[in-house]
């Protein structure tokens, strides 16, 4: 890991990327994920806990989403993922394992049921999600069993409609682990993280919400996680392991913000903020245990502030 670090701190010096250094804002949480701001309103995935929560200005969390009573139900873990909005306002989320994307009707956090069920899509966790203004949502997958040690394989991104409808998005063929997912604030790009081919992809989306000619858009220096965009056309990755978070654009690395690995791990990144000119930072610290993380609760959430702002970005 240390190689990885070093290697990754060159392609930073390399680039002339600007340094902008983070702070910590939260701490006490599983394995956070998936930030999103809503309605002036910070949200994030404790993962293994199984809940989405809102986090407020003085760092206090607020559970929104429980997902924990689904455990009783069935024999595959119950982790929380992607999550967005559809137009009525009520919210989505996948439950990773279970291979569902679930809808939350807003009368009490444990309020959920299935919108949809992409097991037939997926052969193993789903992952990440973005939804458009039309309430259609992207879901990524990990495509093999990352927790067993398994190979890496393409897989494809999931299109799930409002009505629950789902289908593959065979224009663009498969992705090698696809996971972070954001739309451009025009709805006419879709950007993903492809981990395992460690690249930014972006694809073309039409006004009807299909999918078609990805094609690279920036190389990484170490496999990118969780993005996020600003209205500059800007894609901020976050580098599981690698020490950064960085802002790629298709020339190159542009901004860095380093976070020394003692802190845990920044999984995801998403700017948040009365002007969205905040990037908040979910970092974790043990990804593969799922009880030892839920039970030593060492992840937290820091911010960083960049001269670049989400506007319309999604998610």
């Amino acid at each position: 890991m240390t190689d990885v670090v070093a290697d990754t701190a060159a392609a930073v010096a390399e680039a002339g990327a600007r340094i902008i250094e983070p702070r910590k804002i939260a701490s006490g949480f599983s394995w956070p994920e998936c930030p999103r701001w809503h309605d002036g309103t910070f949200w994030f995935t404790d993962m293994y806990t199984a809940t989405l929560k809102t986090l407020d200005a003085d760092g206090n969390a607020t559970v929104v989403v429980d997902a924990t009573a689904r455990r009783a139900h069935t024999d595959v873990p119950v982790t929380l993922g992607g999550f967005g909005w559809l137009p009525d306002g009520r919210l989505i989320v996948t439950s990773m394992h279970e291979k569902l994307v679930l809808v939350h009707g807003g009368n009490g956090p444990e309020d959920l049921e299935v919108l949809a069920d992409v097991s037939s899509f997926a052969k193993a966790a789903i992952n990440d999600m973005v939804v458009d203004a039309d309430g259609r949502a992207y879901v990524t997958q990990l495509g093999f069993d990352l927790f067993a040690g398994d190979e890496p394989v393409p897989s494809p991104i999931i299109v799930v409609e409002p009505d629950g409808t789902a289908s593959t998005a065979d224009e663009v063929g498969p992705l090698l682990c696809a996971n972070g997912i954001t739309i451009s604030a025009d709805g006419t790009k879709v950007y993903t993280a492809e981990v395992m081919a460690q690249k930014l992809t972006v694809i073309d989306r039409a006004a009807d919400g299909s999918l078609s000619n990805p094609r690279p858009f920036a190389a990484c220096p170490f496999l990118p996680d969780g993005i996020g965009l600003d209205e500059d056309g800007g894609v901020w990755a976050a580098m599981p392991g690698s020490g950064y978070v960085a802002r790629f654009t298709e020339d190159g690395m542009t901004d860095a913000i380093p976070l020394a690995l003692e802190n845990g791990v920044a999984s995801a990144c998403l700017l948040g903020g009365p002007d969205r000119s905040n990037l908040y930072l979910t970092v974790g610290v043990e990804v593969f245990d799922f009880e030892k993380s839920a039970r030593e609760a060492l992840g937290s959430l820091w911010v960083a502030d960049v001269s670049h702002r989400g506007g319309a970005t999604r998610p």
